[in-house]
């Protein structure tokens, strides 16, 4: 009898469930792949900070920097590997540190135009890998993949209810 089993979780929810979970699993597995052999020198979560620092810039333009302990916090990192990661990307010169406008005791990241080289550069290689790879699916299957993320990702920031 398996543990699932053993807890009395059986039935075809918690079969899809199990998928999903595995799925998942297997699908950050080959994103982590993916980016280093997209760009050697970036990471993931590399990435992932540098486009957090682009969405700032689009929407809030010179201010639009923001702290390393804002992006643990956003991500749901622990501060030492943001640390780390900030740190590799200040040596790569992909970004900087300059002061907040109005606090000039916070050091806020952005990035530089190196930076955006790269991750524009990335971030064009992994549309053409996400096309190549989903273009035999049809379109409606498309939009209904897209709204499920969207509507997972929605709920993946919440945390988790109480159980009991």
């Amino acid at each position: 009898m398996s543990a699932r089993e053993d807890a009395g979780d059986t039935g075809p929810a918690t079969e899809a469930v199990e998928t999903i979970q595995r799925e998942m699993t297997s699908f950050a597995r080959r994103a982590r792949a993916a980016a280093g052999r997209l760009h050697p020198e970036l990471s993931l979560v590399s990435y992932t900070l540098l486009g957090h620092l682009e969405e700032r810039e689009e929407a809030y333009g010179e201010d639009g920097g923001c702290r390393a302990t804002d992006l643990a916090a956003h991500y749901a990192l622990d501060k030492s590997t943001v640390n780390r990661q900030v740190a590799a990307l200040e040596r790569a010169a992909l970004i900087e540190r300059r002061q907040a406008p109005g606090d000039h005791r916070v050091q806020l990241l952005q990035l530089t135009d190196a930076g955006r080289r790269i991750l524009a550069q990335v971030t064009e290689s992994r549309r053409v890998a996400f096309r190549e790879r989903l273009a035999p699916w049809p379109a409606e299957d498309l939009e209904r993949f897209a709204e499920y993320l969207v509507r997972y990702n929605s709920t993946a920031a919440e945390p988790p209810s109480p159980s009991g």
